[in-house]
């Protein structure tokens, strides 16, 4: 059994279609085209029937999981246009200092600042229609981004991209935090328990989407301060020396992080849904 589990890891981890930047971020669409409201729906479904007007024929724009990844796949397939865009993904902040989103910010050029802008572009009437269908696939990707812990916390290593890490005793040398939280965690907080993807009745889904695109921002942060950096380097992560080499995901750490994931799911695919409708609605 723990050889097929390693096996299927190893496979999972390989597969750049399996990473959060398809099965986490169609999840995260999933939830919220479950929960948008009908009119929401139908303007939607016309917004993806012209994903032509694009013009990126090697990223589609059919589908609401399709449009979830599309800002991945044009960054990486249609580079020269659109590498302009990738301090968009993001917004990292020291976790052993304080929340201020305006270093990050500056110029928009940060997730959040760009949820916004997303949301005025679709609802303004004078968007042309291809920016408008590019602000809806960035609005759809852009949300899951927000709430992926480690594209909003950093301890001067990239959000985790810089931290060599196993996950239990899986440890491929490629292998680093920020791809673990990404990848195979989100993997198994999807999965772990009652499905994500459904219709949520309005007592359950309306605490998890009050608050402000900031708000937001300032949970996710908290996810990686209190969560994904003390569970990977120790709790006294701001005071004592980084780790020398890789560093272990134990299970108990992992379990401990299953939940933080797997809420941060929840809450993005119902905000998401929220913003569709202010935008669309």
């Amino acid at each position: 059994m723990k050889k097929l589990v390693v096996a299927l890891l190893a496979l999972i981890l390989a597969t750049p279609a399996l990473a959060y930047g398809q099965f986490g971020h169609n999840t995260i669409a999933e939830i919220a085209f479950a929960n948008v409201k009908p009119q929401t729906r139908a303007r939607l479904l016309a917004l993806l029937a012209k994903g032509d007007a694009l013009a990126t024929p090697e990223c589609r724009v059919r589908t609401i999981e399709d449009a979830s990844t599309w800002p991945d796949c044009v960054r990486a397939r249609y580079s020269l246009r659109f590498g302009y865009s990738a301090p968009w993904h993001y917004q990292t902040l020291d976790i052993c200092g304080q929340f201020d989103l305006k270093p990050p910010c500056r110029d928009g050029n940060c997730v959040s600042a760009q949820i916004e802008r997303d949301v005025k572009l679709l609802q303004a009437k004078d968007t042309p229609l291809p920016e408008r269908v590019q602000a809806l696939a960035f609005l759809i990707h852009f949300v899951g981004d927000l709430h992926m812990p480690l594209h909003s916390g950093s301890h001067n290593d990239q959000g985790g991209n810089a931290v060599r890490a196993s996950y239990g005793d899986y440890a491929p040398d490629r292998l680093n935090l920020h791809g673990i939280w990404d990848g195979v965690l989100a993997e198994r907080a999807i999965t772990d328990g009652s499905a994500l993807v459904r219709r949520y009745i309005a007592a359950e889904a309306a605490p998890l989407q009050a608050g402000s695109v900031e708000d937001w921002s300032r949970e996710s942060y908290a996810a990686a301060r209190d969560v994904a950096y003390p569970d990977a380097l120790g709790t006294q992560v701001c005071t004592a020396p980084p780790p020398a080499g890789r560093v272990r995901l134990s299970e108990q750490a992992i379990e401990h992080a299953v939940p933080v994931q797997r809420l941060q799911v929840q809450r993005a695919g119902l905000r998401l849904a929220r913003l569709l409708d202010e935008a669309l609605g």
